[in-house]
């Protein structure tokens, strides 16, 4: 099927939005790295093998931030993964409740209307299913975002006061 804008305009907003948000905020903790990996080499090459004090503090600042981000990136993904883990599986099963319900009500319908009111009941239960399915790209965008969170505050932070450091 060709692509047309039309098929861009039945996505969700919101969904949209977030996906827009990781992508700025990617692209921008990215840009930030780049200058700091730039600044923390060319101190690495003016330094030598004859590192100031400054530098060998820099540098071993430099390891570990790395871990703390890391380390704050994956505790805030594992967060956000469980909330999210949680309340999807609570309400899948309860979708799933109402479907199994809906099911054996249609099963047992004795007159037409009776078949009817379960069928429409076993329909909206099947929907209310795919409508709680469809909240993976959702939290799928809020477990990167927590994730990319202190990354990109140490990017920007680093970019931020390396500079500050270079113009000094």
């Amino acid at each position: 099927m060709p692509y047309s804008s039309s098929s861009v305009a039945s996505v969700p907003g919101p969904l949209v939005q977030q996906w827009f948000e990781l992508a700025f905020k990617t692209h921008e903790m990215l840009l930030s790295s780049g200058l700091v990996i730039g600044m923390r080499t060319g101190r690495m090459a003016r330094a030598g093998l004859a590192p100031s004090a400054d530098d060998l503090a820099e540098f071993q600042l430099m390891g570990q931030e790395k871990l703390d981000a890391a380390s704050e990136s994956g505790m805030a993904m594992a967060r956000q993964w469980h909330s999210s883990h949680f309340s999807l599986a609570n309400r899948v099963l309860q979708q799933w409740l109402q479907s199994t319900t809906a099911f054996f009500s249609l099963a047992g319908s004795v007159t037409p209307a009776q078949a009817a009111a379960h069928g429409d009941a076993f329909v909206q239960s099947a929907a209310d299913t795919v409508d709680a399915a469809s909240e993976l790209p959702a939290i799928a965008a809020r477990i990167a975002r927590q994730g990319l969170t202190p990354i990109h505050a140490a990017a920007t932070s680093n970019a931020r006061r390396l500079s500050g450091l270079e113009e000094s």
